[in-house]
């Protein structure tokens, strides 16, 4: 069999398990389509989500509703300020009877991590999750313990609450690839979410019921590779590196996106074409998933800042003067 007819055998199956994802969590995430499809879109190109929203409008529901659909290990740690890097890794015990100390591994040891309120919890803290979101392994004692794949964190923060919290250093927020913002529903999706809620047909039980097959290890890591699959012209790769480079040449930020950015953007843009079932990626799926990527990475001069603009302002800015490909 030839690979053009394997990928033509396997096309149809990749977009049902992908609708298959997307449909259940919309039952419960009610107005929140752009979220889902971005959270989607870090799960498909092995990436980390950072998502940063008020309380009440869904962040952890998210989380819990792709665990629904996954037939993977999910756990959640709540990041408090007494948190210890241990106490997630996990920690060498001493045997008496034996006479030798085993290893406990901690929470971080799964494939779908929730660090909730992870701005909750010191650097020290923060800074465990370092090597097992850039290497998928875990250093204990000296020695190193893989974890299996797949494996993806999804981290929440409070934008407003300041009280309490720690801001993330720039080298663990370098290791999201995407920062998502979940905002307020609009009313006619808050009238159907109070509905559904009050009338019981909304409910997490009632989706894990719904979910009678979810998808296995094997099914995601099945996705992944099919995302890595998808081309990518290289005038439209050039585009990518070419805004990247754009946030390091603009005086309204002083503190540009790096390669990893450029990378973040392509990858991204994979998975969002690979979601609307094509093969290749277009100028606009990497216009898409720019601000996503960028947001984060940047840091905006002082004179910016008290004019009162924001990241995704300025992105926009370098977005619209950057010329896109045509062909």
């Amino acid at each position: 069999m030839n690979s053009v007819t394997e990928s033509a055998e396997i096309r149809p199956k990749i977009a049902k398990k992908i609708e298959f994802l997307r449909s259940n969590i919309k039952q419960v995430l009610i107005g929140q389509d752009e979220v889902i499809d971005q959270v989607l879109v870090a799960l498909l190109c092995r990436g980390h989500v950072l998502l940063e929203g008020l309380p009440g409008l869904g962040k952890t529901l998210l989380v819990k509703a792709l665990a629904t659909c996954f037939d993977g290990q999910f756990k959640r740690i709540q990041f408090t300020p007494d948190l210890m890097p241990a106490d997630m890794t996990g920690h060498a015990i001493y045997d008496m009877q034996k006479g030798k100390f085993n290893i406990r591994k901690g929470p971080i040891f799964t494939n779908l991590l929730l660090a909730d309120e992870i701005n909750r919890s010191p650097a020290k803290t923060q800074a465990a999750l370092l090597e097992v979101m850039q290497e998928k392994q875990v250093t204990i004692e000296g020695k190193r313990y893989p974890i299996s794949p797949p494996f993806m964190v999804l981290a929440t923060q409070n934008p407003i609450e300041q009280e309490g919290t720690y801001p993330l250093p720039e080298a663990e927020l370098d290791r999201f690839l995407l920062k998502v913002f979940i905002h307020y529903p609009d009313i006619e999706d808050e009238k159907a979410l109070v509905k559904s809620v009050t009338s019981g047909a909304l409910s997490m039980e009632a989706v894990e019921d719904k979910v009678s097959e979810p998808l296995n290890p094997e099914d995601i890591l099945q996705l992944q590779n099919a995302t890595e699959s998808v081309s990518v012209d290289d005038q439209v790769l050039d585009y990518a590196v070419k805004l990247v480079t754009a946030t390091r040449q603009t005086s309204s930020i002083i503190k540009g996106a790096g390669p990893r950015a450029s990378i973040g953007i392509v990858s991204a843009a994979k998975a969002w074409a690979l979601m609307n079932n094509r093969n290749f990626v277009l100028p606009d799926d990497i216009k898409l998933v720019a601000c996503p990527v960028m947001r984060h990475r940047i840091l905006l001069s002082p004179e910016s800042e008290i004019e009162g603009f924001t990241p995704d302002q300025i992105l926009q800015q370098i977005i619209q003067s950057v010329p896109a490909p045509r062909d």
